[in-house]
């Protein structure tokens, strides 16, 4: 399927911090039509490295199944939006390798936007979040 434009609600959350860590996405066309949730596990990460997996996965499964030319990105972190947007330095070693791969994913995109929103406008994604995150503690016997 091919979208010109795609509008994405993105989050990535950790249990504990540093814990167990998921991410969620919600992909919606440019007329604001729900087009497809993704969510995945990603082990142990700390909420930031999840907030930049969210955009890495994110910005893969636009690139396999849609081929935008441009994404209008909404995240609940700061930090993360404004690192993409060029505004913010990374001084954590552990962002840098994942905000490369970022803008190594997005080169072939003409117009990708990163912005920032509360999290209460950021419930479905973060609903993945949780609900990836609970799965996998069930699974494993954690309390």
């Amino acid at each position: 399927m091919k979208a010109k434009k795609l509008i994405i609600f993105c989050d990535g959350g950790a249990y504990n911090n540093p814990g167990p860590a998921a991410v969620g996405i919600v992909f919606y066309d440019n007329q604001g039509k729900e087009i497809l949730k993704v969510s995945k596990f990603i082990g142990d990460n700390t909420n930031n490295q999840a907030e930049y997996q969210a955009v890495i996965l994110a910005l893969e499964v636009a690139k396999l199944k849609f081929s935008p030319s441009e994404i209008q990105f909404f995240l609940d972190s700061k930090l993360v939006v404004e690192q993409l947007a060029g505004n913010y330095k990374i001084k954590n070693q552990g962002l840098k390798p994942l905000y490369f791969q970022a803008k190594q994913l997005q080169l072939n995109i003409p117009l990708v936007l990163y912005n920032y929103i509360p999290r209460e406008k950021n419930t479905l994604a973060d609903k993945l979040v949780k609900n990836e995150i609970k799965k996998h503690l069930s699974q494993n016997n954690w309390r």
